[in-house]
């Protein structure tokens, strides 16, 4: 089988290549599973990278979503030959995953590989924190990289619940589009200053920001937050850590926490956890429903995905398929 793997971790351009391997014999417990489609998270160019909170055991695989057929049935007979699977693991980006089964979503049979494949770590975190973020109708929830698949899918499943959105972005000809999809006040940072418009547009400033960002535009959004805000963060875009001033938390009494999908996963019940999937999968299914593919190459055009991966002011995921 073909698999994309990296001996070092650095630039995924300059250390990932391409070569053949046996395919994984699964044990007992596990499905093998013919991949059909990978989407390309940051969290996956970041593990690459060395910096992500999972180190890479080297040589490693990369990607942590996918979706496929399963072509060897666990021994148990919970999924059986043929059927379609969602699941994510530590190296997606190969032809074949052995992956436990219990582990693995089957996929709605009217649902896409183009959606399967990233039907789980965006839009199911975004689901997340919505929920532990408290929000109520009538709250304003700030998203900074708000043209991300996370954004997208954050300011979305907001919007129906009333919440109002605030969104950052960084190409002007994204803002029309988030406030189509239900953003309420799209600022673009290369040329507004955030907390400014959040001043005059959200009173005494919003309840709960969402920072995928860190870095200095971490530190502006943290800075938007009203009296008792929270700040949720799940991700270091910048790849700087953000500064934080101290007597915005002393005397605002700002609150600022992590979210990790994994950890959310595992601390709530299994009820909780079928209503997400049931959530989460009924949003992706409904036709107006905006979830962009921004381009589609197979596995050994891995270097021409990267590129459309990091074009600027790029609108939709980047998908390895077959």
């Amino acid at each position: 089988m073909k698999e994309l793997i990296f001996e070092e971790t650095g630039m995924p351009e300059e250390v990932l290549k391409i070569k053949e391997s046996e395919r994984p014999i699964p044990k007992e417990h596990e499905i093998l599973v013919k991949v059909t489609a990978r989407n390309i998270n940051p969290s996956d160019i970041m593990f690459i990278r060395g910096m992500y909170g999972i180190n890479p055991v080297l040589p490693s695989s990369a990607g942590f979503e996918a979706c496929g057929v399963v072509e060897k049935a666990d021994q148990a007979g919970k999924f059986e030959e043929g059927t379609r699977v969602m699941f994510t693991t530590i190296g997606t980006w190969r032809e074949y995953v052995a992956v436990p089964a219990a582990g693995a979503i089957p996929v709605p049979e009217q649902m896409p590989d183009e959606i399967a494949c990233q039907a789980f770590v965006n839009p199911m975190t975004a689901y997340g924190m919505i929920e532990k973020s408290g929000l109520k109708e009538g709250d304003w929830l700030l998203i900074t990289a708000g043209a991300s698949a996370f954004g997208k899918f954050a300011i979305q499943l907001a919007k129906e619940k009333g919440i109002k959105v605030a969104a950052t972005v960084r190409q002007e000809e994204q803002k029309d589009y988030l406030k189509k999809i239900g953003a309420d006040l799209v600022i673009n940072t290369e040329k507004e200053k955030l907390q400014k418009v959040i001043g005059e547009h959200c009173q005494e400033g919003v309840h709960v920001v969402f920072d995928a960002v860190g870095g200095a535009l971490g530190a502006r959004a943290l800075s938007s937050l009203r009296k008792k805000g929270r700040m949720l963060v799940f991700g270091a875009l910048a790849l700087e850590n953000m500064p934080i001033n101290s007597g915005l938390l002393i005397f605002k009494g700002l609150t600022i926490e992590g979210f990790w999908l994994s950890s959310w996963m595992e601390e709530i019940d299994s009820k909780t956890r079928s209503q997400a999937f049931l959530k989460v999968f009924g949003f992706l299914m409904k036709e107006d429903s905006q979830i962009d593919i921004a381009g589609k190459f197979p596995l050994h055009s891995f270097k021409e995905a990267l590129t459309a991966y990091n074009l600027p002011g790029r609108n939709g995921k980047i998908l390895l398929i077959g």
